[in-house]
């Protein structure tokens, strides 16, 4: 998680937490982690995630990696 700069990936605010998020590598902040919970993929994510770490998949891009994560909950 080195390449956090101070802003979340996904909505741009600023915020001295992040985590990063089941469905692709972004590094988000605690209102898009919310909202990421909300989606009704999100178990499945979790479940892949768990997968590949028992493999051994340390570095598993997630379920959505290919696509852009774009939510608004900042207004």
């Amino acid at each position: 998680m080195d390449n956090w700069n101070g802003n979340c990936h996904r909505c741009g605010v600023a915020s001295y937490f992040h985590t990063m998020s089941f469905f692709n590598t972004d590094l988000i902040c605690s209102k898009c982690e919310d909202t990421e919970k909300l989606d009704p993929e999100y178990k499945q994510a979790v479940e892949a995630e768990r997968a590949e770490v028992m493999n051994g998949n340390m570095n598993f891009a997630g379920i959505r990696s290919n696509e852009i994560q774009s939510w608004s909950h900042h207004t």
